[in-house]
């Protein structure tokens, strides 16, 4: 598509009450349908159609809130990869897990994991023992993979990246890889998922789809291009109305 096309559609944080123009939240469950109704339209010059794509949010349950934004158009883009009930799994930043039936997200948990490694990696006693730029070290991503299945919880286990550096048990270089591997291998044991289809940047999915192969978990690995064939999907509907 190119700058002069008379229907524009956007999707994410574009949409936030920072962005260009807030688009409320739609509640779950929703799908296509609810999308297309809430869709927000923006004034644009030169004749232009634009608008912006909403964001979903669902209460747990225990009451708390949970949002997305962008995450959706993904979702929807992906539906053809997906079977009749699924539960896809969005790494990033806040990576999202979302419980997906007949095309239509039912609800979805939100994850720390990357912006916690970023923090720790950057900012924290743990990052001062890290090498900086370090490759990525398999065995040791696998070895944090595992120390998540054992007992005393994260925040025990976080301290043990520093202590097994002092103690030579893990080299400066080997930390980054085993500390993403332990928050990974946390956040697949929390969700709880015996299958799940991974939606993302190719290297982050495929590091999640190898922590899940430790974990004996199977996962798929799905299109990364789904935002912009939600977008289209969104966009034909548009058209038809």
């Amino acid at each position: 598509a190119g700058w002069d096309d008379d229907l524009v559609l956007m999707s994410g944080m574009v949409g936030s009450r920072q962005g260009w123009r807030e688009a409320p939240y739609v509640n779950c469950p929703a799908g296509e349908a609810e999308l297309r109704k809430n869709i927000v339209p923006v004034e644009a010059a030169r004749g232009r159609s634009v608008f912006i794509v909403p964001g979903l949010s669902c209460i747990d349950s225990s009451g708390v809130p949970d949002v997305m934004r962008g995450e959706e158009t993904q979702i929807l883009g992906a539906l053809d990869e997906l079977p009749h009930a699924a539960t896809v799994c969005l790494p990033g930043t806040h990576s999202k897990w979302a419980r997906v039936r007949d095309g239509r997200i039912e609800s979805f948990a939100t994850f720390f994991t990357g912006e916690l490694f970023a923090v720790l990696c950057r900012h924290s006693l743990l990052g001062r023992m890290m090498e900086e730029g370090a490759p990525s070290d398999e065995a040791a991503f696998a070895e944090g993979v595992e120390r998540s299945g054992e007992a005393s919880g994260l925040l025990h286990h976080l301290f043990g990246v520093r202590t097994r550096t002092l103690f030579s048990e893990l080299s400066p270089r080997a930390s980054p890889s085993y500390l993403s591997g332990l928050l990974i291998g946390h956040e697949l044991r929390s969700a709880a998922a015996d299958e799940v289809f991974l939606l993302g940047a190719p290297a982050l999915a495929e590091r999640y789809a190898r922590a899940a192969l430790y974990l004996g978990l199977a996962a798929k690995t799905l299109d990364p291009h789904a935002a912009a064939r939600g977008l289209y999907r969104l966009g034909r509907s548009l058209n038809r109305t």
